[in-house]
């Protein structure tokens, strides 16, 4: 494929810029030709304090996270998981700020030209128009509202509710087809037909894009300008219809062994082996560069959800970008089999490295937590929750350099339903350091994340797990109402009191009593909370005031006692 492509956003009639703009079109041909050009526009919501905030927010993260999508997703499936995430995440920060009234809102209109194919995507009143010889047609439909007033209001944009209400359509493609994205500060003031005669004027894009502007100003917009002008100059000899849907069926590999070669990569050895996947070491024989090469089990080779979430992995590591994550590597050349590749990270499972330095040094112990929570804010910046963390979970490289591994368990809101029963044939998560709402079958939240990081600390300065190992025969809600905290000092009688009591409230089985975030329980690990150390007195207070009471009780009985002892012997 070969577009031409330009684009401008500027103030125009206002003082500061709500709009926003950004397209891409690959140049690895690999991508272009898998996941093809994508360009998208926003108009921040005026009445919205973070309008402008929302809508680059918006087009940067839907541009690069749609061009990190697995390229055995469909475009429509590609586009709408990542739409909803963003939704949700400017949704989420409307609500941080409610007492602030800082909304997170905008319109948002993307294409994505791949193949013989647009793919558009749309929300609010930015527009999007297709031209083609001497027609020009409107693929987008305005969400808005006109009260009796005359005035409008917008019905549907990005941020604006939990649940996304997105557009969505395609459109095939012929060389010589014009795209128009713009927002209301050009198409209010600019017709239709001025339109199209300026996409037929003998002019270049960047030309036509720079008459539109003056031509809106001209006739009297007072809102923000912004346009995108696509033109397809050539398409590929093929379709790839066809090669996409024999991707989304790719084989599973077979069980590898040293010295076999799969699409350039060279096995040297098996890292590890399990029921449901295999990890190999490998080498890329164009860079020479070290890669895990991740695998899943032949024994899911018909297991449909199985394989939806093994595609998911890659696109969840994909997205996260922490040095504290180990990083999935894009795929540079096509595939033969189903799989996925990661950097290579020499060190050991925090499970291997506990073993050898238990005991751990205090303050050795909580740096490795401080990179795991780090580690963990990543996914959840993403809107992401890992729910299997554990100390197998987590490599330490010689120099205590933490990476979160392992993708499979994570959950992302915006894809699935918030906060009801996970639909899994088998509870996710590891008993010993999963939240027990997850093996019951609910999601907690973020909060998850902060009892399996609480458990891991407890671990680190114990050596012991909080509820013992009892915690792996429970099933139910009854057999964990049965388990206790055992409070961290009779492991480690070094503990000071407000440590083990920030470490009880992280692993917590009552929501309401958990912390709610990974900053609060970082806090109080770090420095003593103040609220911890009132409520131990008064609890020693209470304590004493029992102990007085029951003595005085024990003093009366005993009283009584001799009394009833003296009557019997003077009768």
């Amino acid at each position: 494929m070969q577009l031409t492509i330009a684009a401008s956003s500027e103030a125009g009639g206002k003082t500061g810029n709500e709009d926003a703009v950004c397209w891409q079109l690959p140049d690895d041909p690999y991508l272009r030709t898998y996941k093809g050009a994508v360009l998208a526009l926003a108009d921040g919501v005026s009445s919205a304090e973070a309008g402008r905030e929302a809508s680059q927010t918006a087009v940067t993260s839907f541009v690069q996270d749609y061009l990190n999508t697995p390229d055995t997703w469909s475009v429509r499936q590609s586009a709408e998981q990542v739409l909803s995430t963003i939704n949700l995440r400017l949704y989420r920060r409307s609500h941080a700020f409610a007492n602030e009234l800082k909304g997170h809102l905008c319109t948002f209109s993307a294409l994505v030209l791949k193949s013989h194919t647009a793919y558009f995507f749309h929300v609010g009143d930015s527009r999007i128009w297709h031209c083609r010889g001497q027609q020009l047609s409107q693929l987008s439909t305005d969400h808005s509202t006109v009260l009796q007033d005359k005035r409008q209001f917008l019905a549907r944009a990005l941020g604006m509710s939990n649940q996304l209400q997105l557009d969505a359509g395609r459109q095939q493609l012929q060389p010589g087809d014009w795209f128009v994205l713009s927002t209301d500060g050009l198409h209010d003031f600019v017709s239709e037909q001025q339109l199209l005669e300026q996409l037929l004027a003998d002019s270049s894009a960047g030309q036509k894009v720079q008459a539109l502007t003056e031509l809106a100003l001209r006739q009297g917009s007072d809102d923000n300008i912004s346009i995108v002008l696509a033109r397809v100059d050539a398409l590929p000899a093929e379709s790839i219809d066809d090669y996409n849907e024999r991707l989304t069926r790719l084989p599973f590999p077979p069980v590898l062994a040293p010295g076999m070669k799969v699409d350039g990569y060279r096995i040297e050895r098996e890292l590890y082996a399990s029921e449901r996947s295999h990890l190999y070491l490998v080498t890329d024989t164009d860079t020479a560069q070290s890669l895990i090469l991740k695998c899943p089990s032949v024994n899911y080779s018909d297991d449909p959800n199985y394989i939806d979430r093994f595609i998911r992995e890659e696109w969840i590591g994909s997205r996260i970008q922490s040095p504290y994550v180990v990083k999935v590597i894009r795929q540079s050349r096509p595939r033969s089999f189903l799989y996925y590749l990661m950097e290579y990270v020499q060190g050991i499972s925090l499970e291997q490295w506990m073993q050898q330095h238990q005991p751990v040094k205090p303050g050795r112990a909580i740096k490795l937590v401080e990179q795991i929570a780090k580690g963990l804010q990543a996914f959840h910046d993403c809107e992401a929750i890992h729910q299997d963390l554990k100390p197998g979970n987590i490599l330490v490289t010689a120099d205590d350099q933490v990476k979160i591994v392992d993708f499979g368990s994570v959950f992302v809101a915006g894809v699935a339903e918030i906060f009801v029963p996970l639909e899994h044939e088998a509870a996710l998560g590891t008993a010993s350091y999963s939240d027990p709402l997850y093996l019951q079958g609910h999601n907690s939240g973020i909060q998850g994340d902060v009892y399996s990081l609480a458990t891991i600390s407890y671990e680190l300065f114990t050596g012991q797990l909080p509820y013992g190992s009892k915690i792996e025969d429970c099933r139910t809600a009854s057999d964990f109402d049965r388990l206790r905290y055992i409070p961290a000092r009779e492991h480690n009688p070094r503990i000071p009191l407000w440590f083990d009591r920030a470490l009880e409230k992280g692993v917590a089985f009552d929501l309401q009593q958990r912390y709610t975030t990974l900053q609060s329980l970082l806090r109080d690990l770090k420095q003593p909370n103040p609220d911890f150390l009132r409520e131990e007195v008064k609890r020693n207070t209470r304590t004493s005031s029992l102990l007085f009471w029951q003595l005085l009780s024990g003093f009366w009985f005993v009283t009584l006692l001799l009394v009833i002892w003296l009557f019997l012997l003077q009768r």
